[in-house]
């Protein structure tokens, strides 16, 4: 009888990339980071909560003569940073949510944020973004993420990579 434990392996670790891949959020859906009608100043607030945000996951933001900061919780009141923590203006930013809790948002052009283009997200601890609750499956999501954070792979590329990686192991199993 030939040895099953690398076949268990295999299922177990797609299994388990299948547990957390990162998603990438377009901001805002199909209008993008744009200036909210007047009687919406909370649109993005109510996007944000619409949606659960896991660490390593991806807004993407697309707009035009805009820009998008990262802030602190006191400059996202005020609409107004210095030194903001992220910029950028190029009109298609990706940023990645690498750690848990908030992220302030806001646009860097004059008025808008005052006018509602700003935002909050809350990124979810990995224990609460609805995996298994056992120890074992918690360590290895959060291995899987920091290893896709290390090969800047996108969620798609890494679960490709991955499987191919399972296949050749059930193969070797099968046929050796």
């Amino acid at each position: 009888m030939k040895n099953t434990t690398p076949i268990l392996i295999a299922f177990a670790f797609l299994t388990i990339l299948k547990l957390h891949t990162a998603h990438q959020f377009q901001v805002g859906g199909d209008k993008g980071w744009v200036i909210p009608p007047s009687n919406d100043t909370d649109h993005y607030n109510q996007w944000a909560t619409h949606n659960r945000f896991s660490i390593n996951d991806t807004l993407r933001f697309e707009y035009k003569k805009d820009s998008v900061l990262v802030v602190t919780k006191e400059e996202h009141e005020k609409c107004k940073s210095s030194h903001p923590l992220f910029f950028s203006d190029n009109g298609d930013t990706s940023f990645e949510l690498n750690r848990s809790g908030f992220f302030y948002f806001i646009s860097g052009d004059s008025g808008h944020c005052e006018r509602g283009l700003k935002m909050i997200v809350k990124v979810l601890e990995a224990e609460n973004v609805g995996h298994p609750a056992n120890h074992t499956s918690t360590t290895t999501t959060t291995a899987t993420s920091e290893a896709a954070s290390v090969l800047k792979m996108d969620s798609d590329t890494l679960s490709q990579t991955l499987m191919i990686v399972g296949i050749i192991a059930m193969f070797t199993v099968f046929y050796m």
